[in-house]
């Protein structure tokens, strides 16, 4: 059989559409995470809840990644499996879990009674059957995103390593954020011309199946780029099977640990703002309640420009660890300028939601390709995964937590939305909270940079062949 002249993975066409296929399955997963955001008023007004009713519902995204390890999991499957086998499931997952979220938001499952857990005399914990069957299927649903996060994560590596492998991870993190802007930007609409909460998730289960075409497209890519690999007999040290005790290996890196606190950190100023973001509009910022979600969701339209700009000056200047801490700097300026109570011109949260998507670009568009200079290919799905898991703390409890604090401390008075009256908050302290986690985030980018320089993993060089 002759030869093969040139592998198909060392084609720049088969590179380029490897990750448009998986990048757009990325895009849907990333509106089904977060196409429930804007629906927090039109949730307490249809169906009853109140701010630590949303704030379960909002942490049940990381509950089984958390508490069942399926992150860890994820992450053996991964690397033990391939991108191929792992993609499907996620996306199959993902399925699975928006028709579990569906039924609940539908009133289909479950329904207003209290389903309460006592510990003797004590209520230990008590909420109502319809968010516990809704926080169960994002929960579910949290699994696939996270999954398909690691996965098309590795995928980049796989075909880009050396080949302007961070500007392809922004690439890849800015068809996720064109998600996140799609679900903050259109669920309200289709909600209310639907005139229920639950419409949304039926575009989401359509488009479900269009990315599980898509990536169904990239194994059969990728298969074929395997088997041209395997004909040259082009094998590496990276090509070795992962084992259990790699886990113990990674554990141990310094590096891997400031990377993933940093991660956890940043992230917990972000996402679980963007759940509140549209109420913060409408409450603060007087912005009309039919169009507030469009303000948040200027955050992931700056990220699409902007994180594979990052990452094509880290490929070629790189100064990853520096990228970083800007980037976190940034993150508490702006949720420092949210908290002042007399700063509530609407101009002025566009100006400040751009900035936090020029911090939000920053931090990704260095961390993830920094991620892979620091552990070995074949260890690479279970970092990733590792971190991903540590990342779910956050984007679990603190939900829970500014609800919490919403209820308990930041309650004023009303204010009629829609016609319909409303609880009033001020969220001076949530804002503080965001800004506390950015605080964190600087030191951990500055351990990171110290520890690069001492074993020279080279975050701080470029990367381009």
């Amino acid at each position: 059989m002759d030869q093969i002249k040139a592998l198909l993975k060392d084609q720049s066409w088969a590179r380029w559409t490897a990750l448009f296929l998986v990048s757009f399955t990325m895009l849907v997963a990333y509106i089904l995470a977060d196409v429930m955001a804007p629906l927090k008023t039109m949730l307490e007004q249809q169906m009853g809840w109140n701010s630590e009713d949303y704030g379960l519902f909002t942490s049940g995204y990381g509950l089984i990644n958390i508490f069942c390890l399926m992150l860890i999991f994820g992450g053996m499957i991964l690397d033990r499996m391939g991108t191929r086998f792992t993609g499907i499931l996620s996306v199959s997952i993902l399925i699975l879990g928006t028709i579990v979220k569906y039924l609940a938001i539908d009133g289909v499952l479950g329904d207003s009674s209290v389903a309460t857990i006592n510990i003797g005399s004590y209520e230990f914990f008590s909420a109502r059957a319809d968010v516990l069957y809704a926080t169960l299927g994002f929960a579910i649903i949290g699994v696939g995103v996270e999954m398909i996060g690691i996965t098309a994560n590795k995928v980049v590596v796989k075909w880009f390593k050396g080949r302007k492998m961070a500007l392809a991870i922004g690439l890849n993190t800015a068809a996720g954020r064109i998600g996140t802007a799609i679900a903050l930007g259109g669920s309200a609409p289709i909600a209310r011309m639907m005139g229920n909460p639950s419409a949304p998730l039926l575009f989401c289960l359509l488009m479900l199946c269009v990315g599980l075409f898509t990536f169904l497209l990239y194994a059969m890519i990728d298969s074929r780029a395997d088997k041209e690999a395997a004909l040259v007999e082009e094998k590496s040290g990276d090509d070795e099977k992962f084992k259990f005790g790699d886990i113990i290996s990674i554990g141990k890196i310094p590096a891997f640990w400031y990377i993933a606190i940093l991660c956890v950190l940043f992230y917990s100023a972000v996402f679980p703002f963007l759940k509140y973001a549209t109420e913060l509009m409408v409450q603060k910022f007087g912005v009309n309640d039919e169009v507030a979600g469009l303000i948040p969701a200027l955050l992931p339209f700056g990220n699409i420009l902007l994180t594979p700009l990052f990452g094509f000056v880290y490929d070629s200047k790189g100064k990853g660890a520096t990228i970083m801490i800007i980037g976190s700097i940034m993150l508490v300026g702006v949720h420092l300028l949210f908290s002042v109570p007399f700063l509530n011109e609407s101009w002025m949260a566009i100006l400040l939601i751009l900035t936090l998507g020029a911090a939000f670009s920053l931090v990704p568009s260095a961390m993830w390709p920094s991620v892979a200079k620091i552990i070995q290919f074949n260890k690479l799905g279970t970092a990733y995964s590792m971190i991903f898991w540590i990342q779910n703390w956050g984007l679990s409890f603190v939900p829970m937590l500014i609800g919490w604090i919403l209820n308990k401390y930041c309650i004023v008075g009303t204010i009629v939305i829609n016609g319909v009256e409303s609880t009033k908050f001020d969220y001076t302290i949530p804002m503080l909270v965001f800004s506390a986690f950015g605080v964190f985030s600087i030191l951990f980018a500055f351990l990171l940079k110290m520890e690069d320089a001492r074993k020279g993993y080279g975050l701080e060089k470029p990367d381009v062949k």
